[in-house]
């Protein structure tokens, strides 16, 4: 009895799963792949292009796209065509929800060579305004604003990017490496750790305890971490749980090494 009932069941999900898409769903009319790939490449410009500017056409095409679908929907509205219009309904809200990267690292474009060395008003009105919204993103002990924290993140690197001999870009990127640590992207955490002692190797900052904090835990690069924490208890005025971590881990890596 109970094999007959799962079996039952079984048949009624399927039956609503194939049926899901209803009527008019436009299944019949959903790009093949051979289509799509002649669409993409006969959008593509200048295969040999650098990535700042594939990353400006990937950026272009996205935003003409969206506002395309936004028409095709309003244009299905005023002539009545209901069936249409719930296609480019569906599209325009897959494409609302689909995730959109920024694909470039401004810590990575800029180098290691910048120095942190001029007072600039525009920068630092940029850095106040960055470190206003985080402080706000973290106003909830255990919930934190993501969103809130991504408008900090740009406008930190805003400054890197229009103001790089600014005395705040050592600031900007070790508050910005915070913000990537929340987020667990911990290759460009460590990167922005090592910009801020990089582009001013005076900073207070403790950055390279930091950055080796995340080589050693979260990315097993341990070799570098050894040197960093090494740096770190000499050269940076650590508070105390910091050194005693760093003293320990130093004994401890130094010992598998």
């Amino acid at each position: 009895m109970a094999k007959i009932m799962l079996s039952a069941l079984i048949t009624v999900l399927v039956v609503v799963l194939v049926g899901c898409g209803g009527i008019d769903s436009g299944k019949s009319q959903l790009m093949v792949e051979d289509t799509k790939a002649r669409m993409v490449s006969a959008g593509v410009k200048a295969p040999d292009a650098a990535e700042t500017d594939i990353v400006e056409q990937v950026s272009d095409n996205r935003q003409a796209y969206e506002q395309l679908l936004t028409l095709l929907v309003k244009h299905y509205k005023k002539t009545g065509n209901n069936m249409k219009l719930l296609w480019a309904e569906k599209e325009l809200q897959a494409l609302e929800q689909m995730p959109k990267y920024n694909y470039l690292i401004e810590a990575s474009l800029a180098g290691a060579d910048l120095k942190a060395s001029m007072r600039i008003p525009e920068a630092d009105d940029l850095y106040y305004e960055a470190w206003l919204l985080e402080r706000k993103a973290k106003e909830l002990i255990l919930i934190k604003n993501d969103n809130m924290l991504r408008l900090a993140l740009d406008k930190y690197n805003q400054l890197i990017s229009k103001h790089p001999s600014s005395d705040k870009i050592d600031d900007a990127a070790y508050r910005a490496a915070g913000i990537y640590q929340h987020f667990k992207d911990y290759s460009i955490a460590a990167l922005y750790y090592q910009r801020a002692y990089q582009w001013d190797p005076e900073t207070y900052h403790p950055a390279k305890y930091k950055a080796a904090y995340i080589l050693d835990r979260h990315l097993h690069r341990r070799a570098e971490a050894l040197e960093l924490y090494r740096q770190a208890v000499e050269q940076e005025g650590l508070r105390e749980n910091y050194r005693e971590f760093a003293e320990e881990r130093i004994a401890e890596l130094s010992k598998s090494k």
